[in-house]
This record gives C-alpha cells, sequence and structure tokens, in this order.
C-alpha cells in the first residue's frame, strides 16, 4: 500500500489528551473489529478520541439535530493502535480475496489488484511516527447516523464496504443517471443522509475522507490536506 497525499505534511502534536466518548454520542455495540479478534488488550478502547475532537462532534450533532431533531450520530470506530491496523487490513484483503474467489496465499496481479483496492480504504499500518494512520491519531471517527432509537439510517452501504459504492457522492451520481421511480427515489434518500452526515461534520471543521462517506477527521494529516493547513495537531497517540 502506497503513503499518502497526505503523508508529508508535518505534525505538530497539540497534546490533547485521548479521552472516553461522552454518553452524548451513541456507540454501536459490539465493536465488530473486536469481534474478528482485533488485539485492543484489556485497557485499551475504540471508542476514545483527542479532546477537541470529541467536543467538535458534540457540536456537529448539534448541527444535525437542527435541521433533524430526531436523528443523532452513531459512531462506529475512533481510536485505532497500530496491532488492530495491522490485523484489519489482514483482514480486510482476506474477506475481499474471497469475495473475488482469489487464494489469498497466491501472488500476482490478482492480489495487487485486491491490496491495491484495499489500500483505498485502509490506510498502512504505519510505524513512522511521520506517517501515522488517521485513526492512530485520536482524530479520525468512523459515524453514519441513528433515529431517536438508535436504529441505524440507510447509506447505501455498510461501513468499511470495498467499492465505488462507499464514496461519499455516489448515490447522487446514481439517482443523476437513474429515471423518476422508485429506484431513483431510494438512491436519492441514501445521498440525502449521506450528505445530512456530511453537512453536520463540515459545518464544526471535519474533513471527510475523499473514499469513504463515514471517515472524517480533524486535526489530523488528511485534515490538513483536504483543508489545505500547513500542519496537523495530531500524531499518532502513544506507542500503541
Amino acid at each position: 500500500m502506497a503513503l499518502r497525499p497526505w503523508s508529508p505534511i508535518p505534525i505538530v502534536d497539540n497534546g490533547e489528551p485521548l479521552l472516553p466518548l461522552p454518553p452524548d454520542l451513541l456507540r454501536l455495540e459490539p465493536h465488530p473489529y473486536v469481534a474478528v479478534g482485533a488485539p485492543y488488550g484489556e485497557a485499551a478502547s475504540p471508542f476514545q478520541l483527542r479532546q477537541g475532537v470529541i467536543e467538535r462532534l458534540l457540536a456537529a450533532q448539534a448541527q444535525l439535530q437542527r435541521r433533524h431533531p430526531q436523528w443523532r450520530l452513531a459512531v462506529f470506530d475512533a481510536w485505532r493502535p497500530l496491532a488492530v491496523q495491522e490485523h484489519m487490513v489482514r483482514h480486510a484483503i482476506r474477506c475481499e480475496c474471497a469475495r473475488r474467489g482469489i487464494d489469498p496465499a497466491q501472488s500476482g496481479t490478482a492480489i495487487d489488484a485486491v491490496v491495491a483496492e484495499v489500500g483505498r480504504f485502509w490506510a498502512p499500518p504505519s510505524a513512522d511516527p511521520l506517517t501515522p494512520p488517521p485513526h492512530s491519531t485520536g482524530a479520525a471517527v468512523d459515524l453514519t447516523l441513528a433515529d431517536a432509537d438508535g436504529q441505524t439510517l440507510g447509506m447505501g452501504s455498510e461501513i468499511d464496504a470495498i467499492g465505488a459504492v462507499s464514496e461519499p457522492d455516489f448515490f447522487a451520481g446514481r439517482a443523476a443517471a437513474l429515471p423518476p421511480g422508485p429506484d431513483r427515489d431510494q438512491a436519492l434518500r441514501w445521498a440525502g443522509h449521506r450528505d445530512a452526515l456530511r453537512q453536520a461534520m463540515e459545518a464544526v471543521g471535519f474533513a471527510q475522507h475523499p473514499n469513504e462517506w463515514w471517515h472524517f477527521s480533524h486535526g489530523d494529516q488528511l485534515w490538513a490536506w483536504r483543508l489545505g493547513h500547513p500542519s496537523a495537531h495530531y500524531g499518532r497517540w502513544g506507542t500503541a
């Protein structure tokens, strides 16, 4: 997996602590990466973020509820240790190989294509402090929308789905290409949900991953790259 376009951006960590998400932010549990054996360790929780990121998440939820009072943010994943990143990259490659009917033990162009496609969505588990995976910094969060009962809204694809369907504007483009009818109406609903999430997050300073409707960050290298800032505020948290 190649380095990202944001990798050269310098990091000047501001030292903010990594804190648990407050009760006002819905957590989607049981956590899916724990279920597939991701090695968090006894003291680690995925539902942690830097202090300033949590404050902005609460502000984003307030923004969302000004237009949609019955909706709330639902956090799928937040802080991710390097060991978890490495585990989940391998897991994603195995799953994509299985979906394509490819033996993951082989080599060649088929495996290279899987690794390249997975690499559009999963950052390399780099141990270099100059190129931390976004989630290892405590600045990135994967999330969706839920209703007042905590039921998630339809977004057209699952979080972590590999492929073009996960790109933020996928269903807006599909709706524009479809004739009037139920399929177009469904595409418009999913596009509307994705846009509502993006609008709430961007209104308070988050940047969206270009390939993932669910991934937003504030203060990491991806954020700096997308918004034109000269440096990032958050590097990898601790030695995890």
